[in-house]
């Protein structure tokens, strides 16, 4: 049993980054019939995605195995949509803070800031750079609902799954003004910063990194509310852990 365990999670990895890689090849046709400057949209986007844990994915593919579902070209796909989710998150993160470099390389508003300077364009590189990153998160953003909309799952299970996946984007967005509030209003008291930073730990990154894909895993996998609790308060914990 263990071995048959350790093969999926050896193979899971690259099962993902392949449909990740395929959708953003049909996008790329689709701009490309648009125009050929749209390109580099997608080729950034790509190249965000390109390298990662694949946490979100596997703790959503456990979701759904741990409530006793087989393994599904369809799980594989709405799972491999929360790494489009999590870009969208990261490239908007990015922006927000000023941050000048993801995974090695420059944050999407410097790479594309670069490009202008590098292109020698009239008007302001920054502000073109972070045009662009707004954008690219956006496309990221719409991408995931695609793919996981059409992942294939039987509607009834999408159906099931649509009220976490909404509820998990909701957070996230809520959890980054919570974080761009306490830069700005702080807090009180030590304690008053303490409770703070925590909330908004959880409902930036810890609910989306574990608690949520688990729970979205197992809602597609028509899990009953007994193991769906189980899940998310071991999910949130361990999210909780990891972003701490």
């Amino acid at each position: 049993m263990q071995a048959a365990v350790d093969d999926v999670v050896r193979v899971l990895r690259p099962r993902i980054k392949h449909l990740l890689d395929e959708h953003l090849d049909g996008q790329r046709v689709l701009f490309g019939a648009v125009s050929a400057e749209l390109l580099p949209l997608v080729d950034a986007a790509a190249e965000l995605v390109g390298t990662g844990k694949r946490l979100r994915p596997a703790f959503c593919y456990w979701g759904w195995r741990g409530a006793g579902a087989p393994d599904d070209p369809g799980i594989l796909r709405a799972a491999a949509s929360l790494e489009l989710f999590h870009a969208a998150a990261l490239i908007h993160d990015d922006l927000i803070d000023g941050s000048e470099i993801r995974r090695g390389l420059p944050s999407m508003h410097r790479r594309f800031a670069g490009i202008h300077q590098q292109a020698g364009w009239d008007g302001d590189a920054q502000r073109f750079g972070a045009a662009a990153a707004v954008l690219v998160g956006d496309l990221c953003l719409g991408w995931s609902d695609e793919l996981f909309h059409g992942c294939g799952l039987p509607a009834a299970a999408l159906q099931r799954g649509r009220t976490v996946y909404e509820r998990m984007r909701t957070e996230v967005m809520g959890g980054q003004y919570l974080d761009v509030l306490e830069q700005a209003a702080g807090a009180t008291s030590p304690a008053g910063q303490v409770d703070r930073a925590r909330q908004v730990i959880r409902y930036k990154s810890a609910k989306y990194s574990v608690e949520r894909p688990l729970v979205l895993g197992g809602s597609l996998a028509g899990a009953g509310p007994a193991l769906l609790a189980c899940y998310s308060t071991y999910g949130l914990q361990l999210g909780e852990a990891f972003q701490l």
